[in-house]
């Protein structure tokens, strides 16, 4: 089972608001089901963190340092234990810095990103532990973080971008769904008066398309599929159903951008998301165009 809902990358200078962006996502998803919380609360009384025997509905929030080890990331150690992915379990796993983490550690969260769990194996022994997890990632544009921010022109150019960026593996940026550029926060955006709309408004939308998705899957005859993201190809193929104007679009930009067959299939799943969002029953060639255009942000960035 994948993840159970989009994964995010957000690219932009220092101070532009990516972590508190990160930290406040919580805040809008649904609370944890009976089932999402007894998973949780069994994964932290393995870890050791169940404090006192608390448990909270909120779905958990994990964020590790870019120096945190493999085994820190997915789990082992001696005695083996669950890492950040499964801590992060029904909930968020939000890594700060992306391009300072090891390759190697960044690397190992594909099977879990593809799986939904992760798998330490020892000369006796073999344990797996659940880790559906939305992943949030965050980085500067560049090593000194203000590439094309106004004003600020880098001696090293536009190889100081690309050289930060390319320390993130291809395979693991397939995994990405959106990439969000955020731009600089300038003293005027602070002084002004703020337009936002306040997380609960969000949170009633979210928790309305999430249903809405519930009751499909359940309709189609697959009553274990609670979100799109979760959703096998074939199963998202036929629910999304483009109609002959909508495959031309994305046969032009499969052919153009060398789309994989996951990047395919996950640009199928979030315009049925964006859909969903917008209370749309079907899927139309803006909600694609859409969710293409946040792929195609990770090729073109």
């Amino acid at each position: 089972m994948r993840s159970f809902v989009d994964n995010l990358l957000m690219i932009g200078p220092p101070g532009a608001g990516k972590s508190m962006l990160a930290a406040r996502l919580p805040s809008i998803l649904p609370p944890l089901n009976p089932r999402e919380l007894l998973d949780v609360s069994m994964i932290q009384s393995i870890a050791g963190e169940l404090a006192g025997g608390a448990l909270s509905d909120r779905r958990p929030f994990r964020a590790p340092h870019h120096s945190a080890s493999m085994a820190a990331l997915v789990g082992g150690g001696l005695k083996v234990r669950p890492g950040e992915a499964s801590l992060a379990h029904n909930g968020v796993l939000f890594l700060d810095e992306l391009p300072e983490f090891s390759p190697s550690v960044l690397d190992s969260l594909r099977q879990p990103l593809e799986a939904g769990e992760t798998v330490i194996a020892r000369a006796n022994a073999h344990v797996s532990f659940p880790a559906r997890f939305q992943l949030i990632a965050a980085m500067n544009p560049c090593k000194c973080g203000l590439a094309g921010t106004p004003g600020h022109v880098c001696k090293r150019g536009d190889q100081c971008a690309l050289d930060y960026q390319g320390r993130v593996s291809g395979p693991f940026l397939d995994r990405i769904d959106l990439r969000i550029d955020v731009p600089a926060v300038s003293a005027a955006d602070m002084i002004g008066p703020s337009t936002g709309e306040p997380s609960a408004a969000v949170a009633a939308r979210v928790e309305t398309a999430r249903e809405r998705q519930r009751q499909r899957y359940i309709e189609a005859g697959h009553p274990d599929v609670f979100t799109n993201a979760a959703a096998g190809p074939s199963l998202i193929e036929k629910l999304v159903n483009p109609d002959k104007d909508s495959q031309t679009l994305l046969l032009q930009a499969s052919e153009r951008f060398n789309l994989s067959a996951r990047a395919y299939h996950r640009v199928l799943k979030v315009a049925r998301t964006l859909a969903d969002l917008a209370g749309a029953e079907k899927v139309a060639r803006p909600h694609l165009a859409e969710a293409l255009s946040y792929r195609l942000n990770l090729a073109l960035g």
